[in-house]
């Protein structure tokens, strides 16, 4: 016959140290895999809670959405019909949506898609090789550059409009000393200018750098008696001008014009040509982005044409 062995009180043999380890043992397993079930279910069951605003069909637009469209400086009244035009206008564009995904022939569905489908990839690729040129942006242009690109393509710098160098003043119409500033604007000796540039605060116009190339529409612009059917009259060369409106008198010599189809002067055409010149770096540089690109993925394996 069998004996059936028991311990009381606080026990400390082998047996029981080892019960009382398998029950602290389960305990710890349980409270682990309960504080497991939690955290997954804390994972995976909770997703935060969107706040329908309007549906259409199986398509709902939330508060979310628009949110960030409502600034800060709009009053109750004008946010509240700002959110009900945005919602009336979004239930438009999905019901008109779903009738034309019902109502246009599939082919024509299917090319709409390529188009969307096109203009996105269009995005995406514009804006990463955007980012590549203008982190490898050479902006640097020498004059020399410069110039040799406009003697290469002089022939292509024909100008569609007038162009003239001149000196201008524009003074009030009882100005008291018009003879001697007159007599100054045709001489131009150095001691003229200085002078003119002393009493400059006097007059209401004035452009003394008779260097620079000006279109005559520029000049028509800021002398307002000149006008596109006089303009030739005054605007040629070593012309000496005074005009007058019901305000101003302007005193003028022009001592320079180029005309239409004449070849644009270096200086005139200096901001295009620089243009003209990163222009085709920045395509350059975009081609053999290109085909660094292709030629990467080829000896990657990433991409093969199958013949």
């Amino acid at each position: 016959m069998g004996m059936l062995l028991t311990c009381k009180g606080f026990c400390n043999c082998y047996f029981c140290e080892m019960l009382k380890l398998q029950k602290n043992s389960l305990f710890l397993f349980c409270t682990l895999g309960a504080l497991l079930v939690s955290s997954c279910e804390g994972l995976f069951n909770k997703e935060v809670e969107r706040e329908p605003l309007a549906r259409v069909g199986d398509v709902y637009l939330y508060k979310d959405d628009i949110a960030s469209l409502i600034s800060d400086d709009m009053t109750p009244q004008d946010s509240a019909l700002f959110v009900t035009n945005y919602v009336n206008n979004w239930a438009s564009k999905q019901l008109l949506l779903s009738k034309s995904k019902i109502n246009l022939p599939e082919e024509k569905l299917a090319e709409f898609d390529r188009l969307v489908s096109d203009y996105r990839a269009d995005l995406y690729t514009r804006a990463y090789i955007e980012a590549l040129v203008l982190q490898a942006k050479d902006t640097s242009v020498t004059k020399a550059q410069l110039e040799d690109y406009y003697e290469r393509e002089k022939e292509n710098f024909k100008l569609n409009e007038k162009l003239v160098q001149l000196r201008f003043v524009g003074m009030p119409a009882q100005f008291l000393d018009k003879d001697g500033v007159k007599a100054k604007i045709r001489s131009w000796k150095d001691g003229d200018k200085q002078y003119l540039d002393s009493i400059a605060v006097q007059f209401k116009k004035i452009h003394f750098n008779d260097s620079i190339w000006v279109s005559s529409t520029r000049v028509v612009e800021e002398i307002p008696p000149l006008t596109a059917s006089n303009e030739g009259n005054y605007l040629k060369k070593s012309q000496f001008f005074e005009l007058q409106d019901s305000i101003e008198v302007y005193l003028g010599m022009v001592t320079n014009v180029l005309e239409v189809n004449d070849t644009a002067p270096f200086e005139y055409v200096e901001p295009e040509i620089r243009q003209l010149i990163l222009n085709r770096r920045r395509l350059n540089y975009v081609k053999k982005l290109e085909t660094e690109i292709i030629d990467e993925a080829i000896k990657k394996k990433e991409f093969e044409v199958y013949e």
